[in-house]
């Protein structure tokens, strides 16, 4: 099954993905300017977010340079002498580098996704070599490559979740490539953005009276405010292939389904939150359940902008435009083979009304039905 899903998410003032210059990331979509949040952000927010990380414990990965320090922890676990492991996080630097080389950073070169079961069978290779050498100074004479290629079964080892979903690909072969079975769209404003900066100062509270005037320090931040259409599609077959071999994979998608659609919900990217405290909720979501791999964006019902104008706010036209696409597509292409559609819209200003849609009260109503059809 093939599930896709389209959110409309209204920002004021913020700057939650900054590029090379500090300025929130744009594109040109229709001939326009408008913001946007590229979909590393967006999988990182989501992938890393507490409800998802509490709803899919146990079943994450972690990506990061810092492998071996990981399996340094692990090794101390198994009961390995300390005394062996600087040795071995100097050797691990090694892992994924076509040359081998080995730093002193406790670095690796190539920043990698690593599932719990990658530390473990990289922690039994290295126990196994140190138990051989006895000594480690036998130990520093093995090769960062020597030990890459003791470290098998990566076809069969199981990937976690976050891997299943996003994917890997990485420069080892003791690490499998995975393709992702979730594919997620940049997310651009449906309103023309205009780019705004914020001239601040912070005041010295130890200034005292006239004598003592002007700011301790100035600075610019740039921002705009935006309503983003997000786009992801997700291979329910591809995920469950991904997880073939790990334990009960069919309930670990079970769980994900519905953690993923609160996750993408209720989360948002971190950029200069602290600042702006950007914190929004969707205003509508729309889930289509497809058997045929066929995805679809809507991304083309704001090729002309949203605007607001004195009928109707930003949000309303932004839904009325997503909901008319929708139609559009369905009339026009009907052998797409929709078997669900789910629609909610905060305060049900506007039906979907596309024949055979589900128009839900609320937003745990709509996760609900996808969970269920999920489950079929």
């Amino acid at each position: 099954m093939l599930i896709e899903i389209h959110m409309l998410k209204n920002f004021p003032a913020t700057n939650l993905n900054r590029d090379d210059t500090g300025a929130p990331k744009n594109c040109i979509f229709g001939g326009i300017q408008r913001g946007r949040i590229s979909s590393q952000c967006l999988k990182r927010s989501w992938r890393m977010s507490p409800l998802f990380q509490n709803d899919m414990a146990g079943h994450l990965g972690t990506r990061t340079r810092k492998m071996p320090q990981m399996v340094a922890e692990k090794l101390k676990e198994m009961g390995v002498a300390e005394e062996y492991l600087s040795a071995v996080q100097k050797k691990l630097t090694g892992f994924a580098n076509k040359n081998g080389k080995e730093t002193d950073t406790g670095y690796t070169s190539q920043i990698v996704i690593y599932s719990p079961e990658d530390i473990i069978a990289i922690a039994n290779v290295v126990k196994e070599v140190i138990d051989d050498c006895g000594s480690v100074k036998d130990f520093e004479k093995k090769k960062a490559t020597e030990l890459e290629t003791q470290v098998k079964g990566a076809e069969v080892r199981p990937v976690s979740l976050d891997i299943a979903l996003f994917g890997r690909m990485v420069t080892s072969t003791a690490f499998a490539n995975v393709e992702a079975s979730m594919q997620v769209a940049h997310a651009f404003s449906t309103n023309k953005v205009l780019m705004e900066t914020d001239f601040f100062t912070a005041m010295d509270d130890m200034i005292s009276g006239d004598a003592e005037l002007g700011s301790g320090m100035m600075g610019e931040i740039d921002y705009n405010s935006s309503c983003y259409y997000i786009y992801a599609s997700l291979d329910t077959e591809k995920l469950k292939e991904n997880l073939r071999h790990s334990e009960h994979p069919d309930d670990i998608v079970k769980a994900a389904i519905p953690s993923l659609l609160r996750t993408m919900a209720f989360t948002n990217p971190s950029g200069k939150q602290n600042t702006f405290a950007g914190h929004s909720l969707p205003s509508a979501v729309l889930v289509e359940c497809k058997e045929a791999p066929i995805p679809v964006s809507y991304a083309n019902a704001f090729v002309e902008p949203a605007r607001a104008n004195r009928e109707k706010d930003l949000i309303m036209n932004s839904i009325e435009k997503l909901v008319e696409q929708v139609k559009t597509m369905t009339k026009d292409f009907p052998s797409l083979g929709v078997q669900k559609r789910v629609w909610f819209c905060t305060g049900e200003k506007v039906k979907m009304d596309v024949e055979g849609s589900i128009n839900c009260p609320n937003f745990d109503a709509l996760v609900q039905e996808i969970a269920a059809a999920s489950e079929r």
